[in-house]
């Protein structure tokens, strides 16, 4: 069965280029859902309108897929304010 840590694992190699931070510790990964076929993973950027949403959206549906186990994956962008990490 697919695991939401082992998904955030895999969610950690996804780099933000120009930030150069994973895209977990930068808190852009809001939300993952898992039901018995689909994993759902809900996200916002660092500033509206990114330049890099299509490739990090793209990169996090790989990355989701590698560990969830034949399940369909959907990446959603929210339209909502990112909030950096406390570091």
């Amino acid at each position: 069965m697919a695991d939401i840590e082992k998904i955030k694992q895999s969610l950690k190699e996804v780099i933000d280029p120009e930030i150069g931070m994973n895209v977990v510790d930068l808190n852009m990964i809001k939300d993952i859902e898992i039901t018995n076929d689909v994993v759902k993973v809900k996200m916002v950027l660092t500033v509206p309108g990114c330049p890099l949403a299509a490739f990090l959206k793209e990169e996090v549906k790989r990355k989701t897929e590698e560990v969830s186990e034949g399940k369909k994956v959907t990446v959603e962008m929210l339209d909502e304010k990112w909030v950096p990490p406390n570091f």
